[in-house]
């Protein structure tokens, strides 16, 4: 499919990375198949789709459960924060932690633990002997072992398919991302109606799905676990960073991520009170959000062509003006059609850019500093996602939903201005992956 390589498209490559692609190992020597034929990608991916489905329906059911035991809103965003919290506190040492390991036996560890932990959860609901103290535990541990997991299988990538493979196993990751939440937000909802233990006993025989594809795994997810265990933990934290740091291309895509993931976080709140404002019932809105999905999806599918064709610098630069182009349709428009188009073209190039950089970045890391960069960049650019949900909830109580729109498609257009002008952007040789 894709082949991803530095050519001499521009100024001259920078020699270390040219050394260090030349170090990534693949199974580039084997016979290139399709994915589908691909025993160990097709397991790994459909047990990721299949616990990726159970956890995003036990993540919506966290809140009602919550409410349904205590009546506070509080104790339900409490929960919802706990959840989300060791995505930002260990990110750097699970990366380095996922270097050191073997990732795939890190993983199954990570799917028995959380199989055990939601399924706890399950059983004191049915049982009636349930408090939020075991939920908010629960729900931290998940979190936790999500990280690694996470970490582990974006990782592993490079060694279970070959290298002209990477960018459509990133786009198919992708899809089944954005697909397990359009799946998993309704199921939640539909299992927590019917008992509130479901969505909880759901959880953990979807984790229980995923671990028993990883037992059948035959490739090894790194090519040397020992190479990294040298060392101190928090010395190889620091490599992570500084060998990001030293690569200004992806340096400065990650700080540009960064500046999307706030906008699109003050956005969500803010695109649905627009389509109230517009006349959108409470079903269209949800439909919207659905539609948006879909549009994730597709673009999932399309990345691939895209990154088959355009120059990395072209696909950066374009997909920010893209964003800032829908952003000011939505700051414009009065009706909830166009609305729900516009947003659901921003959530296309999502993926697009997503799977460029993955696996541009997937490429050129040594395959025992994966774990650590891929923490890093998650750590920088996930780091906005708070200030964006805060962001969008002071302009929209300041100035209300219009004003906060296009102050979002200002903030988005000085993004692509940063972008476009940006030499390490405009200077990478990054060229289209050969077909």
């Amino acid at each position: 499919m894709t082949t991803l390589e530095t050519t001499r498209s521009g100024p001259e490559p920078d020699p270390k990375d040219a050394v260090e692609a030349a170090t990534v190992v693949t199974a580039e020597a084997e016979p290139v198949t399709p994915l589908h034929r691909n025993r160990d990608f097709v397991l790994l991916w459909s047990g990721s789709a299949v616990s990726l489905i159970g956890s995003t329906a036990s993540t919506i059911a966290y809140p009602l459960l919550v409410l349904a035991l205590t009546g506070s809103a509080f104790s339900a965003g409490l929960a919802g924060s706990v959840a989300l919290l060791p995505g930002l506190l260990l990110q750097l040492p699970a990366g380095a932690l996922v270097d050191r390991w073997d990732r795939r036996r890190l993983m199954i560890w990570c799917d028995a633990l959380r199989c055990l932990g939601v399924g706890s959860i399950a059983l004191a609901a049915a049982l009636g002997g349930l408090g939020l103290a075991q939920i908010l535990a629960v729900s931290f541990a998940e979190g936790a072992l999500t990280v690694f997991y996470g970490l582990a299988a974006h990782a592993a990538v490079p060694n279970v398919v070959p290298k002209s493979q990477v960018s459509l196993a990133l786009s198919r990751n992708e899809a089944r991302g954005r697909a397990a939440v359009m799946l998993g937000t309704p199921l939640g909802g539909l299992l927590f109606g019917l008992g509130r233990a479901i969505p909880f006993l759901t959880d953990a025989l979807s984790y229980l799905a995923s671990m028993a594809g990883l037992l059948l795994i035959r490739k090894e997810f790194q090519a040397d676990p020992a190479a990294a265990r040298a060392g101190r933990l928090t010395d190889q934290v620091r490599e992570g960073l500084r060998w990001l740091w030293h690569r200004p291309f992806l340096r400065t895509t990650t700080l540009l991520v960064a500046g999307s993931n706030l906008m699109f976080r003050a956005l969500f709140l803010v695109a649905i009170v627009l389509a109230g404002e517009v006349g959108a019932s409470s079903t269209g809105i949800g439909v919207m959000v659905g539609v948006a999905g879909g549009g994730g999806v597709l673009g999932s599918l399309a990345a691939p062509w895209f990154r088959n064709r355009f120059p990395l610098a072209t696909l950066v630069i374009a997909a920010n003006w893209a964003w800032a182009v829908l952003m000011a349709v939505i700051a414009l428009v009065h009706d909830p059609y166009s609305l729900a188009a516009a947003y659901a073209a921003m959530w296309f190039v999502g993926p697009v850019w997503n799977v460029a950089l993955g696996s541009y970045q997937l490429s050129i890391t040594p395959d025992e500093l994966r774990g650590r960069v891929l923490a890093a960049m998650s750590t920088l650019s996930s780091g906005a996602l708070p200030l964006g949900s805060l962001a969008g909830g002071v302009l929209l109580s300041t100035a209300g939903p219009r004003p906060a729109a296009t102050a979002l498609a200002v903030w988005m257009v000085l993004l692509a201005g940063a972008a476009t002008l940006a030499p390490s952007v405009r200077g990478t040789t990054a060229a289209p992956a050969d077909g």
